[in-house]
């Protein structure tokens, strides 16, 4: 099995497709049987012509299993119940992205002050710039001196950015969020109908994006007004460690053309059975329905927004060209979504005609939320060729984050969600550097939501948790 799927996907090779086909069952099983696989392989060079966006989800579940081995790898993220046990690291921390705010904007400011309080943001994290607000974009010139006064005030350890402003929202032909992430390249924008750059983000295994991919994920915490935005990041904050009951909305609409993302629906909804509840329904918009999860559309305008319940977390979008115009656009913006009570979304700033590359893959954003990842992680991650889309919401919400609770001295209960079955391993040192020493305890975990209890003494050294 080899990595050469996913770069099928971004580079837009449609050649691989049969390979893909052929080994994906397989893969699977594997994948199921073993908890993860090790995966191969040389990035195709090519990049062809993109034109047809028909790429089959077989190639979008090839990577996803490294996420699984990258995650046994890295150390424990702060904040869990007992210093003594480790917990694997699934998500962006508050520690790890930056807030930017334009001085010059008082609901910048304002956004900015509340956000950082809120999600407990270190002051050495919070990146001040000024420069005129209230248009929808910048010149590149503009913002090549912004980005050098980011790129001299940036902590090196922060590896993603919160954006405390609607506008701008794009710099030329690329989204805001893309240009802060690759700095400003005509190579992520189209060329006619063409294809652009690809994301070496794309389907990462990666939780530190600077250091393994040279790049930021930028998300912009956007809306008409402070409350709108307050009640985004509260409830952004309210997703964490939630495990939702939540179902999961994959809508085709009349609209063939904005419905190409459809042609995968039924692949998604098979694999990730017992993982989320998905709907695969045929209609124009749903209605009255109070656990909407993930809602994933196309259409010029989504209906009925006001009769549905998002869950804290949710993520929602629909495929149209101009989604992602926030103030000004001529369909329905992106901004419609949060104020309906999703906590993030996406949408693209300039025509994009409907290549499914620059839109989120529905499937590999629930996988990548599902091992625990925050929205922005899971949302950068679903969208090969981001260049001309922006990413919309609160940018830590982490609702499948796995919890740690010590319930007395030496008893703990942890909750993880898990996008498959499973076995979780324990490991035991006497030091915290190791060697650690496997147990023969292997709780069997199921697909969604677990809750495992165990006892384990101070006086027994370190304990490692490992999935």
């Amino acid at each position: 099995m080899t990595m050469k799927f996913a770069y099928a996907i971004r580079e837009g090779n449609s050649s691989l497709i049969p390979i893909c086909a052929a080994r994906f069952r397989g893969f699977l099983s594997t994948w199921r049987g073993a908890g993860g696989v090790t995966l191969t392989g040389n990035q195709t060079a090519s990049s062809r012509d993109g034109c047809k966006s028909l790429f089959s989800t077989i190639k979008l579940f090839a990577p996803l299993a490294s996420t699984l081995l990258a995650i046994l790898l890295l150390a424990p993220p702060p904040g869990i119940a007992q210093a003594r046990v480790q917990l694997p690291h699934t998500a962006l921390t508050p520690e790890d992205i930056a807030v930017i705010i334009n001085d010059s904007d008082p609901l910048s400011r304002q956004i900015g002050s509340y956000y950082q309080k809120a999600r407990h943001i270190p002051e050495g994290n919070v990146i001040h710039l000024e420069f005129p607000a209230g248009h929808s974009a910048l010149s590149k010139e503009e913002f090549q001196q912004l980005k050098a006064e980011i790129d001299r005030m940036v902590p090196a350890h922060v590896q993603a950015y919160a954006v405390a402003w609607t506008l701008p929202y794009r710099v030329g032909c690329m989204s805001l969020t893309s240009a802060l992430a690759f700095g400003f390249d005509e190579s992520f924008c189209s060329l006619g109908c063409g294809p652009t750059q690809a994301s070496p983000y794309f389907n990462s295994s990666s939780f530190d994006p600077a250091s393994d991919h040279q790049l930021r994920p930028a998300m912009m915490l956007a809306g008409v007004d402070f409350e709108q935005v307050k009640a985004l990041i509260d409830r952004g904050i309210a997703a964490d460690h939630s495990f939702p009951h939540g179902s999961a909305y994959l809508v085709k609409t009349p609209d063939k053309e904005r419905s190409v993302r459809a042609s995968y629906f039924e692949l998604a909804a098979k694999e990730l059975a017992g993982v989320f509840p998905i709907e695969i329904l045929e209609t124009e918009a749903i209605s009255d329905r109070d656990d909407v999860l993930f809602y994933f559309t196309g259409s010029v305008h989504v209906p009925q927004l006001n009769t549905l319940d998002f869950l804290p977390g949710a993520l929602a979008d629909h495929l149209t060209s101009a989604g992602g115009q926030l103030t000004d656009s001529n369909q329905m913006s992106s901004l419609r979504w949060l104020e309906a009570g999703a906590t993030a979304s996406y949408g693209t700033v300039v025509e994009p005609c409907n290549h499914m590359q620059k839109f989120p893959f529905p499937a590999i954003a629930m996988f990548h939320y599902a091992l625990g990842a925050s929205a922005i992680e899971a949302y950068w991650k679903s969208v090969a060729w981001p260049g001309e889309g922006v990413f919309v919401g609160e940018p830590l919400a982490r609702p499948f984050a796995p919890e740690l609770r010590q319930i007395r001295a030496g008893q703990y209960e942890l909750h993880i969600f898990s996008p498959s079955d499973r076995r979780l391993r324990f490991e035991q040192s006497r030091s915290a550097a190791g060697p650690f020493k496997p147990l023969a305890q292997r709780p069997r975990l199921r697909r969604g939501a677990n809750t495992v209890r165990f006892n384990f003494a101070e006086t027994e050294g370190y304990l490692r948790l490992r999935w």
